[in-house]
């Protein structure tokens, strides 16, 4: 199985990293991190799932592509949900999404470099469960 407290350490030590995520291609959650946040992460992450699905679909129809991010900036922070392209073979089940919520004055280029990174070495070891 995989270990998903490794896979996301490194995201837990981006500064202003509050809590994260893990969602398979359905939306159910693999992982959560909600220590820090005082809110109910894999409630919160669900509702941006769903956002993010019915935003690809608008993308879709205007003849774009497949979403890969959806950010959002407030004035207390951000909130990202990262898709992986999951394997080169389609199959869904090794795709994921990862959410991750951080301060306002958090590294968030690191942050996302480092979701970009977990997310596809998440979706190779799904592939080859």
């Amino acid at each position: 199985m995989i270990n998903f407290d490794d896979k996301m350490k490194k995201l837990r030590s981006v500064n202003g990293y509050l809590g994260s995520a893990v969602l398979n291609y359905s939306g159910e959650t693999l992982y959560i991190d909600e220590e820090n946040t005082g809110t109910d992460i894999g409630y919160a992450s669900a509702i941006f799932n769903d956002s993010f699905r019915s935003i690809n679909e608008a993308s879709l129809d205007i003849g774009f592509s497949d979403i890969s991010s959806l950010e959002t900036k407030t004035e207390d922070g951000h909130v990202f949900l990262m898709k992986s392209a999951g394997a080169n073979n389609d199959d869904s089940f090794s795709k994921i999404d990862i959410f991750c919520i951080l301060r306002d004055d958090g590294n968030i280029a690191l942050a996302k470099m480092v979701m970009d990174k977990a997310s596809k070495t998440i979706s190779d070891e799904l592939a080859n469960i």
